[in-house]
């Protein structure tokens, strides 16, 4: 049981990022690019873009990109990767998520400078709640959306790899504020990216920081009405988010079933190949790791996890 424990204190990191990197620049830049491709060619892709912000500090299309840039890497090549280093790699892991940490901090410290330029007294109001809400109200408008949910995402990233960082842990009332805010100006937001961040949001934080075990199947149901098919990763959040802690492994076993049998390279889902082989990736890792996460099933149910190459991908 000390490994579901542990398992469930980092819930909210893995997946937090990717239910909106579906649609996203990078994605649609590396449609023809293996993951592993990607993840080289990115580290470049930033340095240019913190290049050009540099000369051009109040540029908010620059701002947007290159904070959600940061978190999206941080996510999806540095943090997922290192949760799926093997128990003797321990080292490598943690500077791995020490990383991970530091890049999500960076990129939200941009985000945060984007509002704050874009609505001065943004940063003074969420010290508080209340006078957040009100603020959002007033300021925001559905344009706005991207850059609130990237600086949810990323700073509630960092703040579930270190759940002892009290800074961060906060942030979380003025967190909840933003997303909120971001899922009532576009409830729709990349085909239900939103849903799916609720899915890990309710599931994963206690009560006292916003969580709410209820409302989970509703937005998981929205999530995959919304995608319409065509993303995975929903299935994935659920599993981990909700069959772990309750110990339902055959809902565990279905979902994660469901999106192995996706078919990745299907000319209907090429433009969402990246985050679905991603999401697929980790759907594979837990798959395998079952009896690691569900102490009753013997050893002979479950295999240790190999990484296998990704579903055949035409690089045309």
């Amino acid at each position: 049981m000390r490994s579901v424990r542990r398992y469930q204190k980092i819930l909210l990191c893995v997946g937090l990022v990717l239910a909106s990197f579906s649609g996203c620049s990078i994605n649609k830049m590396a449609m023809r690019m293996k993951p592993d491709t990607v993840a080289s060619v990115i580290p470049n892709v930033i340095k240019k873009s913190e290049a050009k912000l540099a000369k051009n500090p109040a540029d908010q299309e620059l701002l947007l990109s290159t904070g959600s840039l940061l978190v999206m890497y941080a996510n999806a090549f540095v943090q997922g990767p290192a949760e799926m280093l093997p128990p003797e790699r321990f080292t490598k892991r943690r500077e791995e998520l020490e990383k991970a940490k530091k890049l999500y901090l960076r990129g939200t410290e941009i985000l945060t400078s984007a509002l704050e330029q874009k609505y001065p007294g943004f940063g003074e109001a969420s010290t508080n709640r209340a006078t957040l809400e009100q603020f959002l109200e007033q300021h925001t408008v559905k344009d706005d959306v991207p850059l609130l949910y990237w600086l949810v995402a990323g700073t509630l990233a960092a703040y579930a790899l270190d759940p002892m960082d009290l800074a961060l842990g906060f942030k979380i009332p003025a967190l909840t504020a933003l997303i909120n805010r971001a899922y009532a100006l576009d409830p729709d937001f990349n085909n239900g990216a939103i849903d799916d961040f609720f899915v890990l949001f309710y599931a994963s934080l206690p009560e006292s920081l916003g969580g709410d075990k209820s409302k989970v199947d509703f937005h998981f149901k929205l999530a995959l009405e919304k995608s319409a098919g065509l993303t995975i990763g929903p299935y994935v959040s659920y599993a981990q988010a909700i069959s772990i802690p309750t110990q339902d492994y055959e809902t565990f076993k279905t979902y994660l079933e469901t999106a192995l049998a996706f078919k990745v390279n299907a000319p209907e889902n090429r433009d969402n190949r990246l985050v679905n082989t991603i999401s697929q990736r980790k759907a594979r890792y837990l798959y395998h790791r079952a009896a690691h996460y569900f102490p009753e099933l013997e050893e002979s149910e479950w295999e240790e996890y190999e990484e296998e190459s990704d579903e055949s991908w035409d690089d045309d």
